[in-house]
């Protein structure tokens, strides 16, 4: 929103008047008089620039901010470090004046950013081709769950109980749309129950998706699951967390068909929840079932690189009925920060990343359990985040340690009604040893 407008009252009176009205009620004219407010807004009196910033300041000032308070809060949204550089990139006027590069002639350098992008995100899952982006993980993870099942001609898909509550009602939600049946598959000590999915898994199924690291942080036996789905000719789905893949196998080098994610951590920051970005990935089989935008490297008339939309399966570009999705936009601004946050960091970068998020989430782990008496609630191997077995109420914790000015975990009861009185902690690069050490020393004291 523009903080200073230039319009006179005289320009705007020879504005109206240009397009034939009075005053600047008569645009509203259209509005039913009544469903229009007939009554003054309860507004206070008018402020100067100085005394509104400052009010303005007073205001924000009410919300927790990250930079005073350690935030130790994970379960989908993350608080990793952005490099300043960032800000400074993606503040450049050509990244956000342009929306949809349609002309390819005036747009190479939108195209260009989107096409590394997708060569970025193909490196990490270690699959052949890649989108222009998805809104976020969640519909990602829902979008590739509808292309699995056009794909199989199947109307069965099994989902891991560990795999975010928030994206399985997504899934949910397309699914009863379709005439889908979604059934989901328990777990067993943080990762999914292997022995019921077996039991569960027919020539019915589409597809299985799971999480990850999982929504508990844990680490998922990809192979295993993909050995088991592709022997029932199903589709084999894996919403991953990128910064993971700087150390972890590729899923696409375990078996998985198709990978998405949600790409907040790749240089976005948490505001609030959004906006964000998903990722979608899969084979060269299935390229032409992907949904979105997909930006094609070729060459212009001088023989020159360049850049176009191509294989454009969208409802906007084609017949309705023969399109694989109706999702027609992408998340190009989020999206570019993503690529110049791998730009910056380089493979070397990202796997550093990763494993400092590894030692710090251990170390934590470890602590936690020596001076303050927790016991895990779960045995499997984790990423960054873990579950704890707590003494007191997660609530209640919280509230002490906001008081304190640290952004406790998350408590699991929320989404999992079996698991009782259970903490679920995030680790980052971000977070230090003596945060980590000062969260440990009044939990215990709590």
């Amino acid at each position: 929103m523009a903080r200073y407008i230039s319009n006179t009252e005289g320009q705007q009176r020879e504005m109206l008047q240009e397009i034939g009205f009075s005053k600047l009620e008569d645009l509203f004219q259209d509005i039913p008089d009544q469903v229009r407010l007939k009554r003054n807004y309860k507004l206070p009196a008018p402020l100067s620039e100085m005394e509104l910033l400052s009010h303005l300041k007073e205001l924000a000032k009410r919300n927790k901010s990250l930079e005073e308070n350690p935030c130790f809060l994970g379960a989908g949204v993350y608080d990793h470090y952005i490099p300043t550089v960032i800000d400074s990139l993606v503040s450049r006027q050509e990244f956000y004046t342009v929306y949809t590069p349609y002309q390819p002639e005036i747009s190479q350098g939108t195209l260009q950013a989107i096409f590394e992008f997708q060569t970025m995100m193909c490196e990490l899952t270690g699959l052949d081709v890649a989108n222009a982006s998805m809104y976020d993980g969640a519909s990602a993870l829902a979008e590739a769950m509808l292309m699995a099942c056009q794909t199989t001609r199947r109307q069965e898909v099994l989902i891991a109980r560990s795999v975010h509550p928030e994206s399985r009602e997504v899934v949910h939600t397309y699914a009863a749309a379709r005439g889908i049946t979604i059934r989901e598959i328990g777990y067993n000590d943080g990762v999914l129950n292997l022995k019921e999915l077996e039991e569960t898994i027919s020539s019915q199924t589409a597809a299985v998706l799971v999480q990850n690291p999982n929504f508990f942080g844990a680490l998922e036996s990809l192979q295993q699951i993909a050995d088991l789905v592709h022997a029932h000719k199903g589709l084999f789905v894996v919403s991953a967390d990128p910064i993971a893949l700087g150390i972890l196998q590729p899923p696409g080098k375990l078996g998985a068909d198709i990978v998405v994610g949600e790409g907040q951590a790749l240089g976005n920051s948490l505001s609030f929840g959004g906006p964000h970005l998903g990722f979608f990935c899969t084979t060269n089989k299935l390229l032409r079932k992907m949904p979105g935008r997909i930006v094609g490297q070729t060459k212009d008339k001088n023989g020159k690189r360049a850049f176009t939309l191509t294989i454009q399966a969208r409802e906007q570009h084609i017949r309705r009925e023969k399109a694989t999705s109706n999702i027609c936009s992408n998340h190009a601004l989020n999206a570019l920060i993503a690529t110049i946050y791998l730009t910056l960091l380089g493979k070397q970068g990202l796997a550093e990343v990763a494993y400092l998020c590894t030692q710090k989430a251990h170390y934590a782990y470890e602590q936690l359990q020596k001076r303050a008496g927790f016991k895990p609630l779960f045995t499997a191997p984790f990423f960054k985040e873990f579950a704890l077995n707590c003494p007191v109420s997660p609530t209640e914790l919280n509230k002490k340690l906001l008081e304190h000015n640290i952004i406790g975990g998350y408590d699991l009861g929320k989404d999992y009604p079996e698991i009782k009185d259970a903490w679920m902690i995030a680790v980052t690069e971000k977070r230090t040893k003596e945060e980590i050490d000062r969260l440990v020393e009044i939990v215990g004291g709590i």
